[in-house]
C-alpha cells in the first residue's frame, strides 16, 4: 500500500509504532520496522549515554528505517534528541515543544521529522518551522491526546496542510486504516495495538490483564501526570486522579525520577518546577513510577498504564508482523467493500 506517508519515510506499510514510554524498545521497533512499518524508539527511559545505546541496538536488529521520539517537557528530552541527531536517525518525532531546531538539525543530513500535534494551531506552527509531517492524535488515543476526535480532528487540519498526516488514536486494524485514509490521513499509528503483540517487553500480565478491557476502561485526566490524558482505569489511576500531591511527594518523586534516568536531582526539580509547578512534577514522576510498575511487574493495582480506546477491539496477542499484515490486508478488503457499496 502506497500512500505520502510511505514515501516520506521509505517504508512498506503505512503504520507507525507510537513512542510509548517504557513500551518502544529496540525489540519492539525493530519488529515493527522489520515487518514494514516504522518504529519509533520513545527515549524518555534513558541518559543521553544510554540513547545512543540503545539506537546502536535498534541498528543492530534492522536495517530498516526507524525513528526515535523524545517528548521535549520532560527531562533529558532535548539532550535525548539531540544524541539522536547525531547518530543520523532517519526519522526524528518529537512532542510538545518547540521541533524548529530539530527540523533544521536533521534537514542536513537527510532525515525526516515528524511533529506531534493535537489542535490545528500547533499544526500550523510546525509545518510553518519546516516539519515533513504530522503525528495527530485525537481524543481515542492513550496517554495525551487531543480534545477532539479523530473523526473531526483529521478532516479539520488535513484540509489546511499540505503535509503527510499520521492518524493516531482509536487505530488497532484495517477497518480504522482504511477510515483514516478517507478522512484524509496517510496512515496510523498504532500504540495500544502493537503494545500488546508477543515482541513487546512488557509484563505478560499487564498484557493480559489490559486484554480483558473494555472502551469504557480507560479514565481521562490531568491529574495523573499533569497533562491531560488517558489511562486504564485501575485502583492507582482512579486514586491519583482524584488525589492533589504533596510538596513532600514532588520532592520524593523526583528523586524516583533521578534514580530512573539519572538527571541530576537539582536539575531535575527546578526544571520541573520551572516547566510544570510543584503538583504537576509530583504529578509527571508519580505516574513514571507507576509506569515502570505496570510495566515491568504487571502490578496493575499500584502502578498505571496509558491505553487507548482501541482496547475494547483487541482480542488477542500476535507478533508485530501479524498486526501489520492484517491491517493492511483488511483495509484493501474494507475499501473494496466500500467501493462496493457506494456504487451498487
Amino acid at each position: 500500500m502506497k500512500t505520502r506517508m510511505t514515501e516520506l519515510l521509505g517504508i512498506k506499510h503505512p503504520i507507525m509504532l507510537a513512542g510509548m514510554a517504557f513500551v518502544s524498545l529496540p525489540k519492539l521497533v525493530a519488529a515493527v520496522s522489520n515487518a514494514g512499518g516504522i518504529g519509533m524508539l520513545n527515549s524518555v527511559a534513558y541518559t543521553p549515554d544510554q540513547v545512543k545505546g540503545v539506537i546502536r541496538q535498534v541498528k543492530s536488529l534492522t536495517d530498516k528505517p526507524f525513528g526515535v521520539n523524545a517528548t521535549l517537557i520532560l527531562p533529558n528530552g532535548r539532550e535525548n534528541i539531540l544524541v539522536a541527531l547525531e547518530e543520523k536517525v532517519p526519522i526524528l518525532n518529537y512532542a510538545l515543544g518547540k521541533g524548529d531546531w530539530i527540523i533544521k538539525a536533521a534537514h542536513e543530513y537527510g532525515g525526516k521529522v515528524l511533529a506531534t500535534v493535537a489542535i490545528e494551531k500547533h499544526a500550523r506552527r510546525a509545518e510553518m518551522d519546516g516539519a515533513d509531517g504530522l503525528v495527530v492524535t485525537g481524543h481515542e488515543a492513550a496517554a495525551h491526546g487531543a480534545e477532539v476526535g479523530i473523526l473531526v480532528l483529521i478532516p479539520s487540519i488535513a484540509r489546511q496542510s499540505k503535509l503527510p498526516i499520521i492518524a493516531a488514536g482509536g487505530f488497532c486494524d484495517g477497518r480504522g486504516l482504511a477510515a483514516a485514509l478517507v478522512l484524509g490521513a496517510d496512515g496510523i499509528s498504532m500504540g495500544t495495538r502493537l503494545m500488546l503483540t508477543q515482541e513487546c517487553e512488557m509484563h505478560q500480565k499487564a498484557k493480559e490483564i489490559s486484554l480483558k478491557a473494555t472502551a469504557e476502561d480507560t479514565i481521562c485526566s490531568e491529574k495523573i501526570d499533569g497533562l491531560p490524558g488517558r489511562w486504564l482505569k485501575n485502583p492507582a489511576a482512579i486514586k491519583m486522579a482524584g488525589g492533589k500531591p504533596s510538596l513532600l511527594q514532588a520532592f520524593s518523586s523526583a528523586l524516583n525520577i533521578k534514580r530512573m534516568i539519572n538527571v541530576p536531582f537539582f536539575k531535575l526539580f527546578l526544571e520541573g518546577l520551572k516547566q510544570r509547578g510543584v503538583q504537576d512534577l509530583a504529578r509527571q514522576a508519580l505516574s513514571l513510577k507507576g509506569l515502570k510498575v505496570a510495566i515491568d511487574n504487571g502490578d496493575l493495582e499500584t502502578g498505571v498504564l496509558p491505553i487507548g480506546q482501541a482496547i475494547g477491539l483487541i482480542k488477542d496477542i500476535p507478533t508485530c508482523k501479524e498486526v501489520i499484515e492484517r491491517t493492511v490486508s483488511e483495509a484493501q478488503e474494507w475499501v473494496e467493500a466500500l467501493r462496493k457499496k457506494i456504487t451498487s
